[in-house]
């Protein structure tokens, strides 16, 4: 049986030590734009094309530098504008390929061109076209990197005509060789992150129907295998990262727009809810990570394209396991009253949210080593309970009321 949990803890922006939390940067040098690819090489990130708000798509090239909260353009890539390519980074240099070369996929070409970035000397090299999906090319696909190899997945080839193919790239010989396709079938929209020798690829839309289910791919076994059922929302155009030995889902588009941000930790194969976005809600934004923190920015929301940028700085894991070891609520399912214990000092605030994520019960607990509180008064079903420590600092726990 697989088991998964649900924990939000956060500090204030202004502490000291931030961890889990969102900070807002400078807006994006080239203005607002969605559907482009991300990626970093060393000290840098990196956005390569998309659509901006006149609709016009592109092909430049632009580094962000966290040190002086910056971009600056770069060489642009040598083939069409696109929009909806893919990346991946392999010893040093940056491949970007395949993409729609116009607003309207009816009306556009599918391409299946792929770019090699060298950024020492700010140039680009072909590489072989991606040679799958029948030959004519991909859009709307995923990429990842893992045992220095590159990968493409899924993907929509044309109106109502998608991919579940996955294909390998090998830098020494120049070779696209097909794989293992994604069980979960035809897919576009789909993430991808990659944590150690695995990758975890899922989710996307599979003829306008979205999902959720998200799957291990073993590239030494050319094997996949379904992991722990994703807590949130079914979505597509979400963005991922990797920090920790962890892997992250944010944003996306599920009919609506999203803002959460999903941990995934395969040591216990378990998802973990951590702090919203710390923009407003959107789809097909860019990700990528630049030391022990990852960006996240431009995008389309409610109010059109995005050129906001934020950056997001992991969870400390030690103190947080020590704090969720410690709390324990029960009996769970609850009747009427709910033992809470593990938690010292004065000054904790409880607030109880039911399953849609309206407030139902606030309370002030002085002390808490061990409590009991009546929940006589609610209705059966699922609730958070969310514990706010006077140091700012805050734990959530899942109950089930009968």
């Amino acid at each position: 049986m697989r088991l998964f949990y649900l924990c939000l803890v956060f500090l204030p922006f202004w502490a000291a030590a931030q961890y889990n939390s969102w900070t807002k940067l400078n807006d994006v040098g080239m203005g607002k734009r969605e559907r482009a690819t991300g990626f970093s090489l060393g000290s840098l990130g990196y956005l390569c094309g998309g659509i901006d708000t006149a609709e016009v798509i592109h092909k430049d090239l632009w580094a962000y530098d966290p040190q002086t909260d910056a971009w600056t353009q770069k060489a642009d890539l040598p083939g069409p504008g696109r929009r909806d390519a893919i990346s991946f980074v392999l010893n040093n240099f940056a491949f970007v390929g395949s993409g729609m070369d116009s607003i309207s996929g009816p009306t556009g070409t599918t391409l299946k061109d792929f770019w090699r970035y060298n950024p020492t000397t700010n140039s680009w090299s072909a590489i072989a076209d991606f040679p799958g999906a029948g030959g004519e090319g991909v859009y709307f696909a995923t990429g990842f990197a893992v045992g220095g190899k590159g990968y493409l997945c899924g993907g929509k080839i044309g109106p109502n005509l998608y991919s579940s193919q996955l294909w390998e790239y090998k830098p020494g010989n120049n070779q696209w060789i097909q794989r293992a396709s994604f069980p979960g079938g035809v897919r576009y929209q789909m993430l991808s992150f990659v944590v150690g020798s695995k990758a975890y690829v899922g989710m996307g839309t599979d003829q306008d129907i979205f999902r959720k289910d998200v799957y291990c791919y073993d590239p030494g076994a050319n094997s996949w295998q379904e992991i722990a059922p994703f807590p949130g929302y079914e979505r597509g155009a979400a963005s991922t990262f990797t920090l920790e030995d962890r892997g992250f889902v944010c944003l996306g588009n599920n009919g609506g727009l999203l803002s959460d941000l999903i941990e995934y930790n395969p040591e216990s194969d378990a998802w973990t809810l951590r702090a919203a976005f710390g923009g407003s809600e959107r789809k097909s934004a860019i990700s990528f990570v630049i030391g022990n923190k990852a960006y996240v920015g431009t995008g389309k929301g409610y109010s059109g394209k995005k050129d906001s940028w934020y950056v997001y700085a992991p969870s400390n894991y030690a103190a947080l396991e020590e704090l969720e070891a410690a709390l324990s609520c029960y009996p769970n399912p609850v009747g009427e009253h709910l033992n809470i214990a593990g938690l010292q000092g004065n000054g904790i605030n409880l607030t109880i949210y039911n399953a849609l994520g309206v407030k139902v019960r606030e309370l002030y607990l002085n002390g808490v080593q061990s409590t009991a509180i009546n929940l006589s008064s609610l209705q059966a079903g699922s609730y958070i309970l969310k514990f706010g420590l006077a140091d700012g600092l805050t734990l959530t726990k899942k109950i089930t009321k009968i």
